[in-house]
């Protein structure tokens, strides 16, 4: 375990990538595997992680280099330390690599396939995680035998028995106090890493095979050792629905799972303090097709982490090596695109990070995965054009907080424009302040205005009054949705330095409204929506030169399926011998 600095570049661009996806598509990452033909290539793939960790963050690595923490896992597991982005207020964790270490080293036997509780991003000071679930009984009192059973015997599931330790032994010869001892430590690490929100991605309360629990969760401890925390219950479909997506020409829209099938027993299940601020009807969860249903969960987590609270987060579904890093990913990625975490890296850079570190490293089975149709690895890339909208946004969602309901920060622009001339008519009815946020690459704020309006008579006086007004047709509700930013009038200031740069040139202005607050280039929407295409646009090509898709039987009319007809035209690869 050691803070680690400067590594250098290594596997960079469109060439880096092919070669992590040919790597990942050939079998499973397994941390004790160091040696063998392929070490080079993991080799360089970890230092590059590294490497773009480094950029933006100080952190510090736990070892796991003959996969002796867990199997699965990176053998070089980093832990977000500093946010050390130019010109923003630096968040800090507080927690000590060490201590956790030893808090890793007790409670990992509390989760499936000791896939313990790990922070994988720092957002605010707070820490996102992921895990497995919980291990049941069959795992605790002989974790060898549980791995044949789980996974129907293709496993390595023996190859360990002679690895147990004292400790483990001990811990499985222990009668009612086991939970309580294994458990006990899971709850020490999520306080430690203050987490409060555990999302359960399960279709089920307990994973059953053969007849047996072979894994336990949250929601469902009988000793309620977890009520402390605020569980949500949200049932995301397993990898084995993503064969439907495939023999479906891959499109997700109109695809709806099944949830009369007698394993899925675990409903839907929010507090309603946690989705106050979204207007979903969670009622109808199992109407929603794929599209819609990953949307909300998807906004849900994103407001989970823009709560006002330190609290973390947990996302975990049952080995947490499909749906978990499926949901990791979108946020780091929803993330990035507005400016908010992994500032100074370029699109193919945080690509080759997530798909890296978030998918490759932490075992997701690609390979096995490609062989069974089941292609929720590809969903996650090209689900981000769903993504593009400022609905989706973080920095949306905190500068929101401060405006009033029924006004909108478009209208505000339009009173603001209206009033400038008086020294009275403004000051009298509200109260107009200025709020920096931590959450724009670059050295300029974005707004966050705090209006106190008199009451709903001077709000619906105030409209009256406006809506024949000439600015009104700028600013119109019928001509822009309430949550995004007028794209009429609005013009661009580029400097010529990156992303990151602090220039004062560097921002927005909209229309000809005087409120004319320097604004981070990262925090438009059409910002927004360009970055993740350029993400999804380097994947696609990517992989479809090194993968590629398996067709689909041609329909009757011989029109060529979708998803691939646009590879050709979108990507340029028109009679490329992958497709």
């Amino acid at each position: 375990m050691a803070a680690a600095r400067g590594c250098p570049p290594a596997g960079s661009g469109d060439r880096g990538l092919a070669e992590l996806l040919l790597e990942f598509s050939r079998a499973q990452y397994r941390a004790k595997d160091g040696g063998g033909a392929a070490a080079a290539k993991v080799e360089r793939i970890e230092r590059r992680c590294l490497e773009l960790f480094g950029r933006d963050y100080r952190y510090s690595v736990i070892s796991n280099a003959h996969g002796e923490v867990c199997a699965h896992y990176p053998r070089h597991i980093v832990l977000l330390e500093r946010d050390n982005a130019a010109g923003r207020d630096p968040f800090e964790s507080t927690v000590q690599v060490g201590k956790l270490q030893d808090l890793i080293n007790r409670s990992k036997m509390a989760r499936c396939r000791g896939r313990f509780v790990c922070p994988v991003i720092l957002y605010k000071g707070k820490h996102i995680c992921r895990s497995a679930t919980l291990a049941g009984w069959g795992e605790l009192y002989g974790r060898t035998g549980y791995n044949y059973i789980f996974s129907g015997g293709s496993d390595d599931a023996w190859a360990d028995a002679e690895d147990i330790s004292e400790e483990d032994s001990a811990l499985r010869n222990a009668d009612s106090q086991l939970f309580d001892k294994v458990r006990g430590h899971d709850i020490k690490l999520l306080r430690y890493l203050s987490v409060r929100y555990i999302c359960d991605l399960m279709v089920e309360n307990k994973k059953v095979k053969f007849g047996l629990n072979v894994t336990s969760s949250e929601k469902v401890d009988k000793a309620q050792r977890y009520a402390d925390f605020t569980l949500l219950s949200i049932p995301y479909p397993g990898c084995e629905f993503f064969k439907e997506y495939k023999d479906r020409d891959y499109t997700a829209e109109g695809l709806i799972f099944n949830w009369k099938q007698d394993y899925v027993d675990a409903p839907l299940s929010i507090p309603a303090s946690v989705t106050q601020s979204l207007s979903i009807d969670w009622s109808e969860y199992q109407s929603w097709d794929l599209v819609q249903q990953t949307q909300n969960y998807l906004k849900l987590l994103i407001s989970i982490i823009n709560s006002d609270d330190d609290s973390g987060l947990l996302v975990h579904c049952i080995s947490g090596w499909d749906r978990t890093p499926l949901f990791i990913s979108l946020l780091r990625l929803s993330l990035w695109a507005d400016g908010l975490i992994h500032v100074s890296l370029e699109p193919s850079e945080i690509l080759y990070l997530t798909v890296a570190y978030d998918w490759f490293l932490f075992g997701h089975m690609l390979a096995d995965r490609l062989n069974k149709g089941e292609e929720i690895f590809f969903f996650c890339f090209n689900f981000l054009k769903h993504i593009t909208s400022e609905e989706f946004s973080g920095v949306k969602s905190q500068r929101r907080k401060s405006l009033p309901p029924g006004f909108t920060l478009e209208e505000i622009c339009m009173l603001k424009q209206r009033d400038r001339g008086s020294t009275t008519s403004l000051s009298s009815d509200f109260s107009l302040g200025m709020e920096s946020s931590p959450g724009a690459a670059g050295s300029f704020t974005y707004e966050a205005v705090e209006l106190m309006p008199a009451g709903a008579q001077a709000q619906a006086t105030w409209r009256k009054s406006s809506a024949s007004s000439p600015q009104a047709v700028l600013w119109s509700r019928a001509q822009q949705s309430e949550d995004r930013l007028p794209s009429a009038g609005m013009v661009e200031v580029k400097s010529s330095s990156s992303s990151s740069s602090t220039h004062s040139d560097n921002f927005l202005r909209i229309g000809s409204s005087p409120l004319e607050v320097p604004r981070s280039r990262l925090v438009s929407a059409s910002d927004r929506e360009s970055r993740l295409e350029e993400v999804r646009s380097a994947f696609l090509a990517s992989y479809s030169r090194t993968i590629g898709l398996k067709a689909v039987p041609p329909s009757p009319s011989g029109a060529i399926g979708g998803l691939l007809e646009q590879f050709v035209r979108g990507v340029g690869l028109r009679g490329s011998s992958t497709l």
